[in-house]
């Protein structure tokens, strides 16, 4: 798959702490990719790289197979976890200049940005300044800041921070629009469960050094258990299930973790055999935040 973003041993160091040791990744093209780790993890210093703000130490970095330069700025758009609004600026000029910082001419930006501001139903926020807004309101000032320029690649740091369950569904919405018009998307956040609706591929940091990398439905297959849940109608005779430990059991339903998959035709065919109406039969895999926590030993504050 072709990639619009290639790490290559990418290595950052400031002063004795190595902030990214060595780290290789493929972002494809037109896929919403998942940026994970704890905090102090790399994550930031990656993306810093990536946008230009700072270099790598050693490795390389390619955009659409080039490497990265000090035109690629234009190529992507940003938006940090830290916000970065003017609070003293009017929405309208705030944007066109922030527009205008990324290579748009006056007229092309007004254009974009209206097209936005319509699309958001906010277009009676143009005089009104940044300090005004509420910060789910200036959220979406920073995300139109983020996508007027129609990049090519997105990097998102914590998109739904501080925005209600309506105004996350329709920025989420926005996003999955945005990749299927093509756009390449960088999803960084610490909400695993987030991660499990709009990404596709994840990369794992953690102290620097990538420990897990791949499609989310490979990386929930890779840590798999096989656990199972089976629902089921009437009675189920004893003796079925005596050979078996129980995780959970209920009146119409059992969790059992078995050795293999193979396991699991047996069980099924057993209980057939019994004469069980069984209503589902199905795996659970992992959560992402139970892989998390597994593979960083990630203790999350109270």
């Amino acid at each position: 798959m072709e990639a619009v973003l290639a790490l290559d041993n990418v290595r950052k160091a400031y002063e004795n702490h190595i902030a990214v040791d060595g780290v290789s990744f493929e972002v494809p093209k037109g896929c919403i990719f998942g940026l994970l780790g704890p905090n102090g993890a790399g994550k930031t210093s990656l993306i810093r790289i990536v946008t230009t703000i700072t270099k790598a130490d050693s490795g390389s970095v390619y955009l659409n197979g080039e490497v990265l330069n000090s035109t690629h700025p234009s190529q992507i758009g940003y938006m940090p976890e830290e916000r970065g609004l003017y609070k003293k600026m009017k929405v309208g000029d705030h944007l066109i200049y922030l527009a205008r910082l990324k290579g748009m001419s006056p007229s092309d930006a007004k254009n974009s940005i209206t097209r936005w501001m319509e699309k958001f139903e906010i277009e009676n926020w143009w005089d009104k300044k940044i300090e005004e807004l509420s910060k789910g309101m200036q959220q979406k000032i920073q995300f139109i800041a983020t996508v007027c320029h129609n990049p090519p690649l997105l990097i998102l740091d914590e998109p739904f921070s501080g925005l209600d369950p309506i105004n996350t569904n329709l920025i989420k919405e926005e996003i999955q629009n945005l990749k299927n018009a093509g756009t390449s998307i960088i999803f960084s956040t610490h909400r695993m469960e987030q991660v499990e609706e709009v990404c596709e591929e994840i990369v794992l940091i953690n102290a620097g050094k990538k420990v897990l990398e791949g499609s989310v439905k490979d990386v929930k297959s890779q840590f798999k258990e096989h656990k199972y849940q089976i629902e089921f109608d009437g009675g189920i005779p004893t003796t079925v299930l005596d050979e078996y430990d129980l995780l959970e059991q209920k009146d119409h339903s059992f969790i059992v973790q078995l050795k293999d998959e193979r396991e699991s035709n047996y069980l099924l065919k057993k209980l057939i055999d019994s004469g069980t109406h069984v209503k589902s039969f199905r795996e659970i895999l992992p959560t992402l935040n139970e892989i998390f926590i597994r593979q960083v030993d990630y203790k999350p504050s109270n």
